[in-house]
């Protein structure tokens, strides 16, 4: 039988990211994303707030990414799987530490410390973002929507 192990989050970063880097050289970056759940009180009829907090961590070329743009409080979107480290701690008890290993990330919100704020917002799914194409500013000429007038009229049958 086939599983799964997807988790999909969208939440706050709760501290800047903690990047460093392993002996063979390549990027690791753990965030904490909170998210809120709004649950109704079936009693009082008042709105109650949960947050939980998730550990994430980003590998490679994505690591050097959320590392580099993420910060306290951004917003983001995380896809990864469920991992969970089996440790002993200093009194030989057992611990268990369950993280998300994120694949994709997608930063959302605003683009602040990065400029204006822009409609489009970045998606960093493991890339870089590009410099911006010159003559961006410029907008591209509009283009003819097709219509019935524009079919050939020599169709085969």
């Amino acid at each position: 039988m086939a599983s799964v192990n997807k988790v999909i989050l969208v939440g706050n970063l709760g501290a800047d990211p903690e990047t460093r880097y392993l002996p063979s050289g390549d990027a690791v970056c753990n965030i904490r994303i909170a998210t809120t759940d709004r649950i109704r009180d079936k009693t009082s009829g008042e709105y109650k707030e949960s947050t939980e907090w998730h550990r994430i961590v980003f590998f490679g070329k994505l690591a050097e990414t959320a590392g580099q743009y993420l910060k306290k409080g951004r917003q983001v979107y995380v896809e990864g799987r469920i991992r969970t480290n089996k440790w002993q701690d200093k009194e030989g008890n057992e611990r268990y530490t369950t993280e998300i290993i994120g694949n994709e990330m997608k930063m959302l919100g605003s683009r602040e410390g990065m400029g204006s704020p822009s409609a489009s917002e970045g998606e960093y799914g493991g890339s870089m973002p590009s410099a911006p194409a010159a003559g961006a500013s410029r907008q591209a000429p509009a283009k003819k929507t097709p219509s019935f007038e524009d079919m050939d009229d020599d169709i085969p049958f």
